[in-house]
């Protein structure tokens, strides 16, 4: 799985600004970043696309936001399932 870092995500997203990003994140419409590094951050690029796919494909915001949840869910489920291997 690729991780994109921010430059690459405004890239994707067309937004133009790091704010953008961020205050998407905050109405829940972009998923929180995945720490890399001590200080560093990325987004998988799987959840990029998707959010992207889903407002290419119109979704109104609260499909959106229902998506990002989803995306966090799974999150939490991969890393439990590392936890137990």
């Amino acid at each position: 799985m690729a991780m994109l870092r921010l430059p690459q995500v405004k890239t994707e997203t067309g937004h133009k600004a790091s704010a953008s990003i961020y205050g998407a994140i905050k109405e829940g419409q972009f998923t929180r970043p995945v720490r890399i590094g001590e200080r560093a951050v990325a987004w998988p690029s799987h959840e990029v696309c998707a959010i992207v796919n889903a407002r290419i494909a119109g979704k109104p915001k609260a499909d959106i936001a229902k998506l990002v949840d989803k995306l966090h869910s799974e999150r939490a489920t991969a890393g439990e399932q590392v936890e137990a291997a």
